[in-house]
């Protein structure tokens, strides 16, 4: 192995300079009962030393001591070295990069400084437009203009909302719908919505896995519609402080269909694999189709084998018939779930 990574840093021509301050990333830190925190850092660049000033995210300090992988105080480590470090007031996180700087002065400025970029970047996230506190934003005079990024099965759904929602606005605030598109909810939407401040409005379509999880973590508030006068009913509530509690849908299941077979008398039945989570009989279903939403049912019967069965668990296979709907297509997938109340 080291003969391998030997080689493969020749090829690439992999140097370092030993000379200057050091540069390098946090592998690990702790809190050590006597030593206080404890970070384990790797030096990349430079020569890191006892006494110098270090600066990792928002934490900085001066190194008062270094020990190296034998369990021995060091004063110098080279690039490449693997140290342990105490001093830091804080546990830096792991995979944080560090940087050595001249003084104190410089290292509280430049911690300082970082920890306002992180104060700034929470708080835009948790003023983060919603429908839930719409109209106590308006009334605020926080939003003038409400941004609004709309996706839809068809084209025809985005004309309708986009004129029914026009005619939503006041001498408050003014709705405009800065982007609009055919199919499912992807990253990019997201991506756009926190730039702009934007709510996504889907009909008929669906988030992907990719694009749910970049919404939670940027706080975007995605609403889901079949119906368009809910979604018109919705926001003149918003706007309005009157908005319903909203009703989440919590995914029990997610099937992939891998074969289709038609059986006689008996209908369509999808030979499945349950992705995550497990399927459920009689649980409600949508059956999404390149992240449109292509029908909305119940889940009939479930057979594992020959065996009629209630439920089956992630990793295995099953055969699923949707209640009343037959034409269902490899590579579709059925999204399993009930609705609860929302804790908000």
């Amino acid at each position: 192995l080291k003969e391998n990574i030997v080689l493969q840093a020749e090829l690439l021509d992999l140097k370092a300079s030993f000379e200057g301050s050091a540069t390098g990333v946090i592998l690990e830190s702790r809190i050590d009962k006597g030593k206080g925190p404890v970070s384990t850092v790797l030096v990349t660049n430079g020569s890191l030393k006892k006494g110098d000033f270090f600066v990792s995210g928002n934490t900085w300090g001066k190194i008062r001591a270094m020990i190296d992988d034998e369990g021995k105080n060091i004063d110098l480590a080279m690039p490449s070295t693997p140290v342990e470090i105490v001093g830091l007031p804080d546990v830096p996180q792991p995979g944080d990069h560090f940087i050595v700087v001249h003084d104190e002065k410089k290292a509280r400025q430049l911690s300082n400084l970082r920890l306002q970029q992180k104060r700034e970047t929470e708080l835009a996230k948790s003023t983060r437009i919603t429908m839930d506190d719409l109209h106590q934003q308006i009334i605020d005079g926080q939003i003038k203009e409400l941004n609004l990024i709309v996706k839809a099965d068809v084209q025809g759904s985005i004309h309708a909302v986009q004129e029914a929602f026009e005619k939503l606005g006041s001498d408050l605030v003014r709705i405009k719908c800065i982007h609009d598109a055919v199919g499912g909810i992807t990253e990019s939407d997201v991506l756009l919505a926190t730039a702009s401040n934007a709510i996504i409005i889907g009909f008929n379509v669906r988030p992907t896995d990719q694009a749910s999880k970049l919404g939670l973590r940027e706080k975007v508030d995605i609403r889901l519609y079949s119906i368009i006068y809910d979604a018109i009913n919705d926001m003149k509530a918003a706007m309005e402080g009157m908005l319903a509690p909203k009703f989440k849908e919590r995914i029990i299941g997610r099937v992939e269909v891998r074969e289709v077979v038609a059986i006689p008398k008996v209908g369509t039945i999808a030979g499945c694999h349950v992705l995550s989570g497990k399927a459920e009989r009689n649980l409600e279903t949508r059956l999404i189709r390149d992240n449109v939403v292509v029908y909305q049912g119940k889940i009939a019967s479930i057979r594992r084998f020959k065996d009629d069965v209630k439920e089956v668990a992630a990793g295995y296979e099953c055969g699923i018939s949707i209640e009343k709907f037959q034409d269902i297509k490899q590579g579709d997938i059925c999204l399993l779930y009930t609705s609860d109340a929302a804790d908000e």
